[in-house]
């Protein structure tokens, strides 16, 4: 399983700073106008200053959680965020309800593989998610030390197109 790795604040911001370049230099993501990104914790990748860069350009959408589902609202700008009971910020914006606008999806987890299984955080958020909107490319970011021979999946488990790692 996933060994516990202990990185320098500087070594994850530098890490996100390139696996974040690669992302936008996606074709997939370059023609994306709707995007669902996700406004990272402490040991994701750094989505902060991403998500407020491409919401002058793109829209926006993050996830909120909402008993055992996520709804999805549109990004208005930091200071429309509010910390939920999971620590998380979540955007006070519209509801957004339009899943087949959504042209690319950025998926957080604690590990990948490299045939795009993905493991979350346990609570089947993304599971429940990821069905509803099947045509927008899904492509899952992590730090290297994330990504594991095997993720174990089950059939309704959603693969991520790509894994975008370093």
């Amino acid at each position: 399983m996933l060994k516990t790795q202990h990185r320098s604040s500087t070594w994850l911001q530098s890490q996100s700073a390139e696996i974040l370049a690669t992302l936008e230099a996606h074709p997939a993501f370059k023609v994306a106008n709707t995007v669902l990104l996700y406004y990272s914790l402490n040991d994701e990748v750094d989505t902060h200053e991403f998500v407020k860069k491409w919401s002058t350009c793109k829209q926006i959408l993050l996830p909120v959680v909402t008993g055992d589902h996520l709804e999805l609202r549109s990004y208005t700008g930091p200071e429309d965020l509010t910390t939920s009971s999971y620590g998380i910020a979540e955007p006070t914006g519209d509801l957004f309800t339009d899943y087949a606008a959504i042209d690319f999806i950025v998926v957080p987890g604690v590990a990948f593989d490299r045939n795009g299984n993905r493991l979350g955080r346990g609570k089947g958020y993304y599971d429940r998610l990821l069905p509803l909107i099947p045509s927008a490319y899904k492509a899952g970011i992590c730090f290297p030390f994330q990504v594991v021979d095997e993720v174990p999946a089950e059939s309704f488990d959603i693969r991520m197109d790509e894994v975008i790692v370093l």
